[in-house]
Order: C-alpha cells, then structure tokens, then sequence
C-alpha cells in the first residue's frame, strides 16, 4: 500500500504525512507548477500546470490497495475504479456505492450554476480544528482497515 496526495491546495498534507510516517507508508505528493512543495517524509511530484495533469499522473501511478486523498470527485471515482482507496479531505470515503451519487450532484451544481449565470460562489469555510481532527481519525480507521485485511 501506498498513499497519493492530490497535493494542490490540500489542507491536510500534514495530518496524512504525519500519519503514515506513524504506520511507516510510504507516501507521494502530486502537484503542479504552480504549488511545489518539498517534504522531508513523501517522494514530491510537480508536474506541469496543465487542465487536470496532476490528476492524470495520480490515477496513472496509483494501483489497486493504494490510498489516494482528493477532493476531486473525478479523481476518486478513477481511483476506486483502479481498485484503490479513496478519501476527501473532510474525511468522508469515497466508495463504489457513493461515487455516483457525489459526480451526479456535481454535476447538477455545474449545470445550476451555468443556467444562472452566477460563476463566481463563495469559496469553501474556513477549516477548523475539528475539520483536522474528522479527517485524522476517518483517515487513521481506513488506514487500519486495509492494514487488517477489511
């Protein structure tokens, strides 16, 4: 098992590499040009600030068993169709039986959006601790959910 990181802009980049130095996981952060980051735990990835490349980078590396946290509904239902995990950064899992449903509803907001012609929302709340702590212990019981076999 390994863990990838859709790394742009992902608040939770500290919580995931501090956990899976915890269960000793190796760990691979993806980003674009545009947000580098360095580590001194995860291997980084920068790829090229192309519509969706770190997306497509993550799905092409990422194998069945693997642990991919995104909020990207596109790159979880990918991933899950590769056999592997996938988590949001709220801690909510991805899963083959809630994957329709959340591209559906994207959808629908995309669609609303356009029909009234208001592209500019609101960005999302302010994340707060207990943000971190959900995702921590959501993260950590999947973790130790695929570490024992289900």
């Amino acid at each position: 098992m390994q863990i990838f990181v859709d790394a742009d802009a992902c608040p939770v980049v500290g919580i995931v590499e501090k956990i899976a130095e915890k269960y000793n996981i190796s760990t691979t952060l993806l980003c674009d040009t545009n947000h580098v980051l360095t580590s001194d735990y995860s291997e980084v990835i920068v790829v090229g600030a192309g519509a969706d490349a770190v997306d497509y980078k993550l799905i092409s590396i990422c194998h069945k068993g693997d642990v991919v946290v995104s909020q990207d509904y596109g790159v979880a239902a990918m991933a899950l169709g590769k056999g592997a995990y996938a988590i949001h950064q709220s801690g909510k899992w991805y899963t083959n039986e809630n994957i329709d449903q959340l591209l559906m509803e994207r959808h629908l907001n995309k669609k609303a959006r356009r029909s009234s012609h208001k592209n500019h929302l609101k960005g999302p709340r302010k994340r707060t601790e207990d943000d971190d702590i959900r995702f921590t212990k959501s993260f950590e019981k999947l973790l130790r959910m695929i570490q024992n076999g289900r």
